[in-house]
């Protein structure tokens, strides 16, 4: 931490005279990761901790989406997804197996890049549809491109999630949290107001980025509202985020998808906090138009991702982590992720 901004804002977050038992949640992945590569874990006064969020689109999608791609696979499909989806475990297989199996899995960079092979090929073709806000905009519009292109052989097989929903169950059943730190890129399409349910709880929030500086700066933010007794959403990201967000983003979302009831892995099925296709779009549907027989299989025993994810573990405190379950060979997704907290504890320590 060389930078000299970055230091007085170091010294000043070590020094910040805080309660003792106060908890804030980092809810994006990508701040999980971040924080704990920089250390910033470290520069907590004594008293507060940091712990995370649903924030990760890998570690909250289900068992059932991975037994449903699958079985489409096996069906002779040829499965397209983000390359971290990959490796994650279903109820007793991945993709990565069904991969090595013969099955046509390949890893794309984007829907349009599943929609190039759809058309490339000729075959049927599936995209798994994963991810929050941020995502769910560029899968419409790939949705919308293939209606225009009449492309009739690319299908979605969605597990989109809405995080607003997700933090509402969170502080409805965990009243020990004292903020949150909210994620960037998911802000930048739906702003401030779509928080302000966490304001009206009492909960001081602030939007951050994924610099250390601003991370740093955006925890003291927090801090300072939390000892004034101040609950209000504060934007420390305006060079990304707009206070209204992305309209013409949301608009594109809201043509396509509607909101519906979803299951997260560890929080359960929260009402209306996923994404299904609209009825106009239900050809582009992959469980309208296939018939998907997965076959699930019981919950794995000892992995607590879904603590994790809820905030009230750390990763250690699984009797897992680091053992049975590392990022050579996951049990769980949030050890699979990139942006899993299990992953970052081991890799950043």
């Amino acid at each position: 931490m060389a930078d000299t901004k970055l230091n007085r804002l170091a010294a000043r977050l070590r020094a910040f005279p805080a309660r003792p038992g106060t908890r804030f949640m980092e809810v994006c992945g990508t701040h999980t990761v971040a924080i704990r590569r920089a250390g910033i874990q470290k520069l907590l006064p004594d008293g507060v901790r940091l712990v995370s969020g649903p924030g990760c689109p890998v570690c909250v999608s289900p068992d059932r989406l991975i037994d449903e791609a699958a079985a489409l696979a096996r069906q002779g499909a040829v499965i397209t997804s983000f390359g971290d989806m990959l490796r994650v475990p279903g109820s007793r297989t991945s993709l990565d197996r069904e991969r090595a199996a013969g099955a046509d899995v390949r890893a794309v960079y984007s829907p349009l890049d599943a929609l190039a092979v759809a058309a490339a090929s000729g075959r049927e073709t599936v995209f798994l549809a994963v991810g929050f806000e941020t995502t769910a905009p560029a899968i419409a519009a790939a949705a919308l491109k293939a209606r225009e292109r009449r492309i009739a052989n690319f299908s979605l097989l969605t597990a989109l999630r809405l995080v607003p929903p997700a933090l509402a169950a969170l502080v409805a059943g965990n009243t020990e949290l004292a903020g949150f730190l909210l994620p960037g890129h998911v802000s930048a399409i739906i702003g401030k107001p779509a928080y302000e349910f966490l304001a009206e709880r009492g909960l001081p929030v602030v939007i951050a980025g994924f610099g250390a500086a601003e991370i740093v700066s955006s925890l003291l933010l927090l801090l300072e509202m939390h000892e004034e007794g101040v609950q209000r959403i504060v934007n420390n990201y305006p060079g990304v985020v707009r206070d209204g967000g992305n309209e013409r983003s949301r608009a594109v979302m809201a043509e396509v998808f509607a909101p519906a009831d979803a299951e997260w892995r560890g929080l359960g099925t929260i009402p209306l906090s996923g994404l299904e296709l609209r009825p106009a779009y239900a050809d582009l549907d992959a469980r309208r138009r296939f018939r998907i027989v997965a076959e699930a299989a019981p919950a794995r025993k000892g992995c607590r991702c879904g603590d994790v994810l809820r905030g009230r573990i750390d990763p250690p405190a699984c009797p897992l982590f680091n053992k049975a379950c590392r990022p050579d060979s996951p049990v769980g997704p949030c050890m699979v992720s990139s942006e899993g907290s299990c992953s970052a504890w081991v890799l950043y320590g």
